[in-house]
């Protein structure tokens, strides 16, 4: 854990992910971050398999000498029994890692499932658990399946997810994280939770650029070089299929809004995720004051926060201050 100056009060987050090269970033970051003490990694598919994202966040872990911090294994398919239908090996590697092959952890995940340790550590710190998750919901879904009381006790959950007003980054329809898991994603948005959640209508106003990768190189942080290995595959990624010398920085960005929700602002209303058809996987929000006629699967569903926007050049200046200073 950061150290903690006297005024912050620090929030106690578990960070669901699949570890992937962003969750790397947004990992450290959430380390060198004193507003946040993290008691725990879970880990879920996405990016790599659930197995590899376990071996990633031990690795991790081991890199920043934070070893003390339980990594919490999650399931390896969907609410639905699917196993994830797109390999992204040529966006984050075939280890997650930009084909660095980071070296085997010595640690293990303990023995509680995922979603066994959310309902652990929400009963044992209820109202103040901060979970921002990663990678697809399914985790969180079979949480709340698993305990009614889930949804109460959790103080927020924040979520990287969904694309609001603007096309997917799988399909023209779909982001990635709610199409690995459509299911789990309703059952988690309209769960009662207090809930954020971060669309890539956000995050893609996120870059870090080539030039700033560099200076994060050159000086010489014990993250920044780890980190700029790491990101070399993911920057190729974004110059052959955005035509863009930057990066998205979708997971730091959602660690940052738990760090300092003053960068971001949100409208509030029912979010539902279509499960079928052409457009499985779309996320559609509905925040107008309409009283409907007919009562619909939108009725009586209690409301989430959507990101509206965001301050990217204050967030990007927050994110290579904390990895410049390891």
């Amino acid at each position: 854990m950061a150290p903690a100056s006297a005024h912050v009060i620090q929030k106690k987050v578990i960070i669901d992910t699949d570890p992937g090269i962003d969750d790397a970033m947004a990992i450290l970051l959430a380390f060198q971050s004193p507003e946040l003490d993290v008691i725990g990694l879970t880990t879920t598919f996405g990016n790599v398999s659930t197995s590899m994202a376990t071996q990633n966040a031990l690795h991790l872990c081991e890199l920043a000498g934070r070893e003390d911090i339980p990594v919490a294994q999650g399931l390896h398919k969907s609410l639905k029994g699917d196993t994830k239908e797109h390999a992204v090996d040529f966006i984050h590697g075939k280890d997650g890692l930009g084909n660095t092959n980071p070296p085997a952890p010595k640690g293990k995940p303990i023995d509680m499932t995922a979603p066994e340790f959310f309902i652990s550590k929400v009963k044992e710190f209820p109202g103040e658990v901060t979970i921002i998750a990663l990678g697809p919901l399914t985790n969180l879904g079979k949480a709340v399946e698993m305990d009614p009381s889930f949804a109460k006790l959790v103080g927020e959950i924040v979520i990287l997810g969904g694309a609001f007003a603007v096309n997917g980054n799988v399909n023209p329809a779909a982001e990635a994280n709610v199409l690995g898991d459509p299911l789990a994603a309703d059952i988690v948005l309209t769960c009662g939770a207090n809930t954020k959640i971060i669309g890539i209508n956000i995050t893609h106003q996120v870059t870090m650029t080539g030039p700033q990768i560099e200076e994060l190189r050159r000086s010489d942080s014990k993250y920044g070089r780890y980190l700029c290995d790491v990101i070399m595959c993911y920057l190729n990624y974004h110059r052959d299929y955005y035509n863009i010398d930057a990066i998205y920085l979708h997971d730091p960005a959602t660690v940052i809004a738990a760090i300092d929700p003053s960068l971001f602002t949100y409208a509030e209303g029912v979010v539902r995720v279509q499960q079928e058809g052409i457009c499985r996987g779309l996320t559609l929000f509905n925040n107008t004051r309409k009283k409907w006629a007919v009562p619909t699967a939108w009725c009586n569903k209690p409301p989430v926060k959507v990101a509206v926007t965001v301050d990217a050049d204050k967030l990007v200046v927050l994110l290579k201050e904390r990895l410049m200073a390891s």
